[in-house]
């Protein structure tokens, strides 16, 4: 399997408000960028979305390492939250109802897919790749300002 490094980040002005997601797949000695963003979001939103368009990108199933600065998504997934919510329904410990589910659909699946170890990153803390993607995901909720 091919081995690739993916960071991703996402960003919200407001919450909800205008918001992007960055990418950065890198295999190879090869870099690439990806981002987006929608006019009304969240910033859960728009980072689980970097990590969804970030293993998307992927041809085949590949051994994938993702940095990201989301407690919301590593936690929930190393800590076995949205496996829990699905099983229960897509509700959690309390009853609520789990957000983000059409998201989180797309990503187990994809977890499925790949072979992936989640590694957390300290956010705005000078992680270069972390950074980057931030830039990006700025720069595209600024679009819809």
């Amino acid at each position: 399997m091919k081995q690739v490094e993916i960071f991703t980040d996402g960003a919200c002005s407001g919450n909800p408000g205008p918001g992007g997601w960055g990418t950065i797949l890198r295999y190879n000695g090869h870099t690439r960028e990806l981002s987006g963003g929608e006019a009304s979001t969240t910033n859960n939103r728009m980072e689980l979305t970097a990590v969804i368009e970030g293993l998307s990108a992927l041809k085949e199933p590949c051994q994938v390492t993702l940095y990201s600065d989301s407690k919301y998504f590593i936690d929930a997934v190393e800590k076995g939250w949205v496996y829990s919510w699905k099983k229960n329904h897509w509700k959690r410990s309390n009853k609520e109802p789990a957000l983000n589910v059409d998201l989180w659909e797309k990503i187990l699946a994809l977890l499925e897919l790949h072979q992936v170890k989640l590694v957390w990153v300290k956010g705005h803390a000078g992680h270069p790749e972390n950074e980057r993607c931030d830039r990006l995901a700025v720069a595209q909720s600024e679009k819809f300002r």
